[in-house]
């Protein structure tokens, strides 16, 4: 094919094919076939004793199918290809409106080119594009075409991604697969490069590369695959191309583009056969595209399954804590020597201009007796707010046998008691140096209603100009009295692609030491939709230490994966708690799994004190490829108002980093903070005037 297209068996196209036939056999052979070694030159030297045999039609044929907008000279292409005239064309109406094809022979080899209808990029247009190419589908249903050529123009500029509807309708009707084997067209090659930024001409080559990233990078796009690398082939139709003595077109960087443009297609097809031999692609009967998904991402899968889920309850049992330690843990460890609040003697609190007479010892008793009376009165508030649970609960397990009319009265009144909505606290942004703190934006109410929406605020990805970007939607059903089932979605949209996320959970109860949980999970993955059905069950050997076994099994695309896990907690007393979890996840064959380790250790006077230290550890194992991690995250009080938090994280890969953050409500000794970099600029200020700059 090469010798006949005017190409030395040292072409760049050409070597790679032959490498990549090499590399095919070689693979063959392993499977249990018998190949040599490959040899570059023995491959060149056989193939051009072969064609110098004779000149006869080779038992080789391509199908060439083309798509493109309106315009951009798809007939006039086809016309090039076969240097005579096979559809007409019109500078100033379309020249094809139906699905046609032509065969033909080009240097002895049977060429078949399907010519489509133009397409219009705009979203408007997309109905009448779905109807075009529903019809190209049925057209090439019996005999699918091998090549695909996307023809766009060189010299339209443009990089918003106005094409995306265009590229997005193919990718739905053929499938991302029709980009497996599509080349790359660009049409009026010959056009001059536009000036550059600074008035400058620009070079032609860099002009075609970026021209070419631009239609790559939005196919990546539409695809849904940053992987794909399509070739990219420049054509010129116009009569007043230059041509060299054999009368072939060749552009302004030299290439003649015909014998380019075919050695490319039949290049492609030569590997895409060489794949099906190799049944490394399997092309199911009937669809003229192959749907190849991607494999699933299974670490991101089993950190999903490893992670800790709270348990459903019913709205009775809302007032408990998720490990039912808490109250018994704290009762053992407070202090009997401790007086309560409520016994100390009278203090009186100073205002700004009594505490400015005292002296510094003064001072520093003052501040330890008022800090010591605000903990105390705090833990008052945390008993009392203890109190009310147990009673909720007692009341909660009392109302259950009571009459049905009791009941109904009692939920009348609850409900007229909350009928006036409340608004809820408001939810805290991230640090910014705006002048504004626009938390209005993220307010919501808390009403008798029982669906609770709520806007999303990321706070990684802050949109300082919009605001929140998405809405959060819950609600906790009951069934017979029993089942607590808990429905959450969050609908996110940001300027290029939109998140779905949603779960439906229940569990069950077994008695007081064991619980089984149901839940089914629909998110975003990528381009594609992840479901998820998961199960775990609790269940509590010892007093203080709970342990949970759970699995669970994700579609996504056409791939389906499972997994299984294992979690113990261990709360060793109010200070220090342990969490262990292991797991595995298994999908077309491929194997990974992983654990993790956390240990927390807090105050002795938790939720009071504000030391708190967590060591982390992980480990995840795909392909071979082992991974692990540590984090150790440390928050130490330094001073009555300042808080010191220090972060490390480190894997085996050498990355790491290191952070340290200050928090102090010390405003005034912040604010001098900012005086550093004015007089930095003083100080250049007043260099540059004494140099005259």
């Amino acid at each position: 094919l090469a010798n006949r297209l005017g190409q030395t068996p040292h072409n760049v196209v050409v070597a790679q094919v032959l490498y990549r036939l090499g590399l095919a056999e070689q693979l063959r052979g392993r499977n249990g076939g018998r190949v040599g070694a490959f040899s570059f030159d023995r491959a060149s030297a056989m193939a051009e004793q072969l064609e110098a045999a004779g000149n006869e039609p080779l038992d080789f044929a391509c199908t060439i199918m083309v798509l493109g907008k309106t315009g951009v000279g798809k007939s006039a292409t086809i016309n090039s290809i076969f240097d005579e005239i096979k559809f007409g064309t019109d500078a100033f109406q379309t020249g094809t409106n139906k699905v046609q094809d032509v065969v033909g022979t080009v240097h002895g080899i049977k060429v078949r080119v399907i010519d489509t209808p133009g397409l219009l990029p705009s979203w408007s247009d997309q109905c009448q594009n779905e109807k075009i190419l529903h019809s190209v589908k049925r057209f090439i249903k019996k005999t699918p075409p091998d090549i695909v050529l996307y023809l766009d123009r060189l010299d339209m500029q443009t990089r918003d991604f106005g094409d995306m509807p265009l590229l997005r309708t193919i990718t739905d009707i053929f499938g991302p697969s029709i980009w497996f084997n599509a080349i790359v067209v660009l049409t009026h090659a010959a056009s001059a490069p536009p000036d550059g930024p600074n008035g400058t001409a620009s070079s032609y080559d860099m002009f075609v590369t970026q021209r070419s990233h631009v239609v790559q990078q939005a196919i990546r796009q539409a695809a849904g695959d940053m992987r794909l690398m399509n070739p990219v082939s420049l054509v010129e139709n116009h009569s007043a191309c230059r041509t060299n003595r054999a009368g072939q077109r060749v552009l302004p960087n030299g290439q003649v583009w015909k014998p380019h443009l075919l050695l490319l297609s039949f290049a492609s097809k030569i590997l895409a056969e060489a794949n099906t031999l190799l049944k490394l692609q399997d092309t199911p009967p009937g669809k003229p595209f192959a749907t190849r998904t991607r494999a699933p991402p299974l670490p991101i899968l089993l950190s999903s399954l490893l992670q800790s889920r709270p348990q459903v309850k019913l709205p009775e049992e809302q007032y408990g804590d998720e490990d039912g330690l808490d109250d018994d843990l704290d009762e053992s460890s407070d202090s009997e020597d401790e007086p309560e609040y409520d016994e100390l003697p009278p203090f009186k609190r100073l205002s700004k201009a009594q505490i400015a007479k005292l002296s510094k010892a003064q001072k520093n008793a003052y501040f330890d007796e008022l800090e010591y009376r605000e903990k105390l009165f705090m833990k008052k508030q945390l008993k009392e707010e203890k109190k009310r649970r147990k009673m909720m609960k007692k009341m909660a397990a009392a109302a259950k046998d009571l009459p049905s009319e009791y009941g109904e009265n009692a939920e009348e009144e609850s409900s007229g008691a909350s009928s006036v909505p409340v608004p809820m606290p408001d939810l805290v942004l991230p640090a910014s140096f705006d002048s504004d703190n626009p938390t209005h934006r993220y307010r919501s109410l808390d009403s008798s209603n029982p669906w609770l929406v709520r806007p999303v605020l990321d706070t990684h990805g802050w949109d300082h100009d919009v605001g929140y970007e998405g809405i959060n939607v819950e609600r906790l059903f009951v069934a017979k009295e029993k089942f607590p089932i808990s429905f959450s979605g969050q609908i996110t949209k940001d300027k290029r692609d939109a998140n779905v996320q949603m779960e439906l959970a229940s569990s069950l109860k077994h008695g007081e030491c064991k619980a089984t949980s149901v839940g089914f999970d629909m998110q975003t993955v990528g381009k594609d939709l992840a479901y998820t059905l998961r199960s775990e069950t609790r269940f509590s050997n010892l007093k203080k230490n709970k342990a949970t076994a759970g699995i669970s099994v994700t579609l996504l695309g056409d791939a389906l994966s499972a997994g299984m896990k294992f979690e113990d907690k261990l709360i060793a007393n109010k200070q220090f708690q342990v969490v262990m979890t292991g797991g595995a996840m298994t999908g077309r064959g491929d194997l990974a799994y992983g654990g993790s380790l956390e240990a927390q250790l807090r105050d002795k006077d938790y939720p009071l004190g504000r030391s708190l230290s967590t060591l982390g550890l992980s480990i995840m194992d795909w392909h071979g490829d082992l991974a692990i991690g540590c984090n150790i995250q440390s928050q130490v009080p330094v001073g009555r108002s300042t808080n010191l938090i220090a972060r490390a994280n480190l894997n085996n890969k050498g990355a790491g980093q290191v952070s340290l953050r200050i928090n102090s409500s010390e405003q005034l000794q912040l604010a001098l903070i900012a005086v550093l970099p004015l007089l930095k600029k003083l100080l250049e200020y007043s260099h540059q005037v004494q140099y005259g700059q």
